[in-house]
């Protein structure tokens, strides 16, 4: 039998927490454990419930989801967080990087980006809103967080950076370039050591900012 992804979910407007909810219990392999309406009534939870992944809200009441997050994950740095978030409030992204946080979602985002967001995040990848890497990209290109070493990357993980770049999940890389997907997940921590990146996010800016892929 499939084991369930244990889900949580924390933001503070009623109508949006219940509607998130009905979603995530559409997705097959997901349980939806609990809610919370602030970081924290959530971290009280925490004490009882242990999810595998958390829906975050950043702005809330009382404790903010990066405080929040902050809290959490160094009670049990295996928990993984993906924020939600809303048009305006990019500013906080780089923070939630910072404390942790797995992936960014736009809370008008569809069923099909929260599912697969779900599953991305569960696999220990990160994952973005589409909308939100021009934000990203814009950001890092002006005030570039990698110095300006070159890195010697191979031909296979060039490869490797151009599907990433795309979009491509694991599985599809490693369809098209006939290879195993340990073989991808290999290739991508490779990428991520050399350019001394701090996720997948980092790794794109740089690669961008070096005219190896283009969006």
């Amino acid at each position: 039998m499939e084991q369930r992804i244990k889900v949580f979910v924390v933001d503070d407007h009623e109508i949006f927490r219940k509607g998130l909810i009905m979603v995530l219990n559409r997705i097959k392999n997901v349980e939806v454990i609990g809610e919370a309406s602030n970081g924290e009534e959530f971290l009280v939870k925490l004490n009882s419930v242990k999810p595998d992944l958390v829906f975050m809200d950043i702005k809330m009441p009382k404790l903010n989801g990066i405080d929040t997050t902050i809290i959490a994950l160094e009670r049990y740095p295996e928990l993984r967080v993906i924020a939600i978030t809303m048009f305006g409030e990019e500013e906080y992204l780089q923070r939630m990087i910072n404390a942790g946080g797995y992936g960014f979602l736009l809370k008008n985002s569809s069923i099909d980006e929260i599912e697969r967001a779900v599953n991305l995040v569960n696999q220990g990848m990160n994952c973005y809103s589409d909308e939100l890497l021009g934000y990203f990209t814009n950001k890092y290109i002006k005030n570039p967080l990698l110095d300006e070493d070159e890195y010697n990357l191979s031909r296979r993980e060039l490869e490797v950076l151009d599907l990433v770049s795309k979009g491509l999940t694991n599985q599809e890389i490693a369809e098209k370039l006939y290879i195993s997907r340990r073989t991808v997940d290999g290739h991508k921590a490779n990428l991520i050591q050399k350019t001394g990146s701090k996720n997948i996010v980092d790794l794109l800016v740089y690669a961008i900012k070096k005219g190896l892929v283009s969006i």
